[in-house]
């Protein structure tokens, strides 16, 4: 099954708040995807998946950049 096609994508209402939260949000709005918190600024794969979310947050936790499926 291909999932890029399936469900939501990208999340922009989610900047803002707890990350650990937006996880939740996303995986209960798009099944198909499994969503990771990543502190700002990590080494990250290039690599895109359409079932993998990265929730960027900064020290505190907090959202900082809009999470999409890749």
């Amino acid at each position: 099954m291909n999932y890029c096609n399936v469900g939501k994508s990208s999340w922009q209402e989610l900047v803002g708040i707890n990350g650990e939260a937006a996880t939740q949000i996303i995986m209960r709005e798009n099944p198909n995807v499994k969503a990771f918190v990543v502190a700002e600024g990590s080494v990250v794969t290039n690599d895109f998946k359409c079932d993998r979310v990265r929730v960027f947050v900064n020290y505190r936790g907090i959202v900082t950049l809009v999470p999409k499926i890749g």
